[in-house]
């Protein structure tokens, strides 16, 4: 049992290390937007008893601006990247 948490953890300490093959700025993205879907699907669930869940606006827009500079980033690194590796093999 102590095996596999300790190979899970060494899997998920992977990610942080420079050279792997994760991009974290899509694993930030992914989930910042996996927190705004939770907070939706709660004030949908609220909604159903009558309450209001209150979130403050500028939490949900920060989850929001994360969510979208994260996959912007990501994309854009994948776009002009594509063209450094192709200029190099020329």
């Amino acid at each position: 049992m102590f095996k596999i948490i300790k190979r899970n953890w060494m899997a998920f300490t992977n990610i942080f290390k420079n050279e792997n093959d994760f991009n974290e700025k899509t694993i930030v993205g992914f989930l910042s937007f996996a927190m705004m879907t939770i907070f939706a699907f709660a004030d949908i669930f609220t909604g159903l008893f009558g309450k209001d869940l209150v979130i403050q606006d500028f939490i949900y827009n920060s989850f929001v601006i994360i969510t979208l500079g994260s996959f912007g980033i990501a994309e854009a690194g994948n776009i002009f990247g594509k063209k450094d590796k192709k200029e190099e093999e020329i």
